[in-house]
């Protein structure tokens, strides 16, 4: 388990503002938005993300049949807020054997989200073919909210983005055949106005898929 601030495009480590930057640095990609140590699943974890979030915190609610909550992290520090977040959930798939979802929020160019995709990044780019009609549409804090299936990213999952709230919203779905969750028109909830229902939130073990 991670136990220090990474970087949310490759997930290496980050130098802490000092003498010669007053900001998050990677040796790779500059200044960054650190990503917050990931720690066990836990009503507890997600009011912290939640309190610190100046971006959505999505998800399907209500879950699933047989779907739990599997882990929460973010990408910012105490003196930005977060800015972007990431909630897993797990499950049955629906064609069988075991299902996992990520799903990302976050601000223009952080790159959470494409590396969780498995794509280059920051952003979705190319991949995703808005000349073309949305594959699927999200119910996202009660706005009817288009997804685009984003093409190039490994064969092993199902990507999806899109818009809401003015900011990017990634549906990260193993194995690819669980995307097929994504055509029953999910309602998604931001955690941030969910109040004392995130009390009732069921959690499982942590998804490995947060430390990748």
């Amino acid at each position: 388990m991670r136990g220090e601030p990474s970087c949310p495009k490759c997930g290496g480590r980050v130098r802490a503002p000092g003498l010669f930057a007053d900001s998050w640095q990677c040796g790779v990609h500059g200044t960054v938005h650190p990503v917050q140590p990931v720690v066990p699943p836990s009503v507890e974890a997600l009011v912290v993300v939640t309190n610190r979030a100046r971006v959505p915190v999505w998800m399907p609610w209500p879950l699933p049949v047989g779907w739990l909550f599997t882990g929460v992290a973010c990408a910012g520090d105490d003196r930005s807020g977060g800015r972007a977040t990431v909630v897993a959930c797990s499950g049955p798939g629906p064609l069988g054997g075991p299902g996992e979802l990520l799903l990302i929020a976050e601000e223009l160019g952080v790159g959470l989200g494409a590396r969780y995709a498995g794509i280059p990044g920051p952003d979705p780019g190319p991949g995703m073919r808005v000349d073309k009609p949305p594959h699927v549409k999200v119910l996202a804090a009660g706005r009817p909210t288009p997804l685009w299936h984003v093409e190039g990213t490994p064969d092993d999952r199902a990507v999806f983005a899109g818009e809401a709230c003015g900011l990017w919203l990634w549906a990260v779905v193993w194995p690819e055949q669980t995307g097929l969750l994504m055509y029953d028109e999910m309602v998604l909830t931001d955690l941030r106005d969910a109040g004392a229902e995130v009390d009732l939130v069921p959690c499982g073990a942590l998804s490995p898929r947060l430390l990748s």
